[in-house]
C-alpha cells in the first residue's frame, strides 16, 4: 500500500491500519505495483494501549485488571507494554516466559528499527517457545511481508488473526495473495474483510489494496468506483492519500488525465513527498 510511520514510548510492538514498505513496491504511495499492506506510520507499531482494531479486543479492561509488573524483566523484554507480558503468560508454560518475553522483545526492537531479518530470526525463537501468542505471530508475519517472503507472512497472519481474532491485517493478507498471483483467494479475502469489518483505517486500505488488485485484473471501472472519492479534503488521514493515488492511476489508465491531474495536486498539497508521484506522473502524461 504505501509507506510512513509514528511515535513510540519506549518500544512497540508491531501494528497495521495501513501498509508498510513490502517487497513488490506499494499501491497507495509508492510504485503502484504490489500494494504495502503492513503499513502507514505507526503500521508496523502497535500503541501502548494494546489493540482496539476492528473485529478484534480492546485490552482496556485487561489493562484496568492487570497484574503487578513482572520483576525478572530484564533487556529488551524490559519495554514491552504489560498486556503483551500478560497476554504470552497466560498461553506459555511458566519454563519458557522469559526465554520468549526477551526474543519477543528484541524482534520487536529490530521490527521497530527497520532491521526486518534480525526480527524474523527472533521472532521465529520466541514462536518456538511460545507459538500460541498473537503478538509473536504477528511480528514474525509483517517482518516476512516486509521482505517480501509472501508464504511466511500469509501464514503467519492467518495465524494472528486465528488468535486475536482482529481483521487489522486482513489488507496485508490481500496484498500478499495479489503478490502470490492467487485472485480467486484474494477476492475470497476481501469478501471475508467486508463481511467481519475493522476500524475505517483498516477498512480503506483494503479498499487500496483491492483496487490495486482490480487494476492488475484491468478491471480498472470497478477499480475506480472502489476508491474515487466524491471530493477531497484539505485534512486527510494518510490511508485517504492512498485512497486518492489509487484513484488517480485508475482515472489515468482510464485516459482522464484531468482528473488525476486533480487527485495528484490533492495529494501533493497535502504531502509533497508522497511516493509514487513520479510513476504518476508518467501515467497522467501517457493518458
Amino acid at each position: 500500500m504505501a509507506e510512513q510511520d509514528r511515535q513510540q514510548p519506549k518500544r512497540k510492538t508491531p501494528q497495521s491500519g495501513g501498509t508498510s514498505s513490502g517487497g513488490r513496491g506499494r499501491t497507495g504511495g509508492g510504485t503502484g505495483q504490489r500494494g504495502d499492506a503492513s503499513k502507514s506510520k505507526g503500521t508496523a507499531r502497535r500503541s501502548q494501549q494494546g489493540r482496539s482494531s476492528g473485529g478484534g479486543r480492546n485490552r482496556e479492561g485487561e489493562r484496568q485488571q492487570a497484574k503487578p509488573r513482572r520483576r525478572d524483566l530484564q533487556g529488551a523484554a524490559a519495554n514491552l507494554p504489560n498486556w503483551v507480558v500478560e497476554s504470552l503468560e497466560r498461553v506459555t508454560p511458566d519454563k519458557r516466559v522469559p526465554g520468549a518475553l526477551q526474543a519477543l522483545g528484541e524482534a520487536s526492537e529490530a521490527f521497530a528499527d527497520g532491521a526486518y531479518q534480525r526480527a524474523m530470526r527472533k521472532a521465529q525463537k520466541a514462536k518456538d517457545l511460545a507459538p500460541r501468542d498473537a503478538t509473536i505471530r504477528e511480528i514474525l508475519g509483517l517482518a516476512a511481508y516486509r521482505l517480501g517472503d509472501w508464504q511466511v507472512a500469509l501464514a503467519e497472519l492467518r495465524t494472528f488473526r486465528r488468535l486475536a481474532g482482529e481483521t487489522t491485517h486482513l489488507p496485508v493478507e490481500i496484498d500478499a495473495l495479489r503478490a502470490m498471483g492467487r485472485p480467486n483467494d484474494v477476492e475470497s479475502a476481501w469478501q471475508t474483510l467486508q463481511q467481519r469489518g475493522g476500524r475505517p483505517a483498516v477498512m480503506k486500505e483494503g479498499r487500496v489494496v483491492y483496487a490495486s488488485f482490480l487494476i492488475d485484473e484491468g478491471r480498472l471501472d470497478e477499480a475506480s468506483k472502489l476508491v474515487m472519492p466524491q471530493r477531497t479534503s484539505n485534512k486527510a488521514f494518510p490511508e485517504d492519500l492512498r485512497l486518492w493515488y489509487v484513484a488517480a492511476r485508475a482515472a489515468a489508465l482510464m485516459g482522464d488525465a484531468g482528473r488525476a491531474a486533480e487527485l495528484r495536486n490533492a495529494i501533493l498539497r497535502q504531502d509533497p513527498a508522497f511516493p509514487g508521484i513520479d510513476e504518476l506522473e508518467r501515467l497522467i502524461a501517457s493518458a
